[in-house]
């Protein structure tokens, strides 16, 4: 028997997508052929992109056509969804990518984006919430949960292996989010530049890439810490254990969080986390149980926090092994993708019974 073939569309070279694509290919024996849109919705490129959009759909329909997709998906119900669902294939699995999709709230583009989610989670025959926190989001929408699947995609076990450095004499501090101005990367610096000002040791790891490479560099040396940071840049995702293994700490500071692989990955290592007190990291964080949550643009609530943690070594040693066992539970990959692969035959063996 022939494999099942799925089209995706998407942004293939994000690690969630990624993620995803390998699970399905690795527990599900499908074959996926990727197609995204090729212009930034950045500058100048947004209007290429626009234009681009306005035939996106017809290619669409043209390649699945000649690929034969038994299948559609595509992450983000405003964009990649929104072409998925104009596109006609089915079935369509589409999924929320953060807490919400309607971003920024207070935008020109908002109430455009709303009636286009809108009209997505009509067409979808399965909307994925990689959370419960996404779950609820989509629920306020008038949304039949019935076509709802809460469940991460988990990360893999075997990748991320697990070592206490919970006894290092140096705050040895990892931020592994894309350099972009919502992840607040600025904030996170300038609390560092309070240790360094209190002559308090450190090392902090950037990993990751963006449009605020070249700003957040320059601040890093306005602050005089340029010495202490490693601006590692975009690696492939299974190097960054062996980051993660060598740090203490993972801290993360967006303004906007929907379930994130990223602080799984470095629960599983070993890093204590210390991340924005966001709905999306209440889901799996306790304050001062297992992490701790901070306001997300407050830099000296970040280095008091930071430093309290790094004082209170036992509180630390039991949330790290705790931390483990909780993502080895919920975020298991293997099993979790497992799940997702056969929903996606079950809903390609109904359209085919039903034809």
């Amino acid at each position: 028997m022939s494999k099942k073939r799925i089209l995706f569309l998407g942004e293939t070279y994000r690690a969630d997508a990624i993620t995803w694509m390998n699970g399905l290919k690795e527990f599900g024996d499908f074959e996926i052929l990727t197609w995204e849109l090729q212009n930034s919705s950045k500058g100048i490129h947004r209007i290429l992109r626009l234009l681009e959009l306005t035939k996106a759909f017809l290619i669409i329909k043209n390649i699945a056509k000649k690929f034969n997709a038994d299948m559609v998906i595509a992450e983000r119900t405003t964009s990649y969804g929104f072409l998925a669902a104009l596109s006609g294939i089915k079935p369509m699995a589409i999924a929320q990518q953060g807490i919400t999709d309607l971003w920024p709230k207070y935008s020109l583009s908002y109430p455009i984006k709303k009636i286009l989610q809108k009209y997505v989670f009509q067409k979808a025959d399965l909307i994925h919430a990689w959370g419960n926190v996404i779950a609820e989001d989509i629920k306020k929408s008038g949304v039949e949960m019935t076509k709802v699947m809460t469940l991460p995609k988990g990360i893999n076990l075997a990748l991320f292996k697990f070592k206490d450095t919970s006894e290092d004499k140096l705050i040895n501090a990892i931020v592994t989010r894309s350099l972009q101005p919502e992840y607040k990367h600025d904030v996170i610096l300038k609390a560092f530049a309070i240790f360094k000002q209190n002559n308090i040791p450190f090392k902090l790891t950037v990993i990751g890439d963006g449009i605020e490479l070249s700003n957040l560099k320059s601040l890093a040396k306005e602050l005089a810490i340029d010495t202490d940071v490693d601006f590692v840049g975009r690696i492939e995702n299974n190097s960054i254990p062996k980051f993660l293994l060598n740090s203490n700490f993972y801290i993360s500071m967006p303004v906007t969080e929907g379930v994130s692989a990223s602080l799984f990955e470095a629960m599983m290592c070993g890093c204590f986390p210390i991340v924005s007190d966001l709905p999306g990291n209440r889901e799996w964080i306790s304050q001062k149980v297992n992490g701790i949550l901070v306001p997300s643009e407050n830099e000296f609530k970040l280095a008091d926090e930071l430093l309290w943690a790094y004082n209170n070594l036992a509180l630390r040693k039991k949330a790290i092994s705790d931390n483990r066992k909780f993502v080895e539970e919920h975020a298991n990959y293997e099993k979790n993708m497992r799940k997702i692969a056969q929903k996606y035959h079950d809903l390609i063996n109904v359209k085919s019974i039903s034809q």
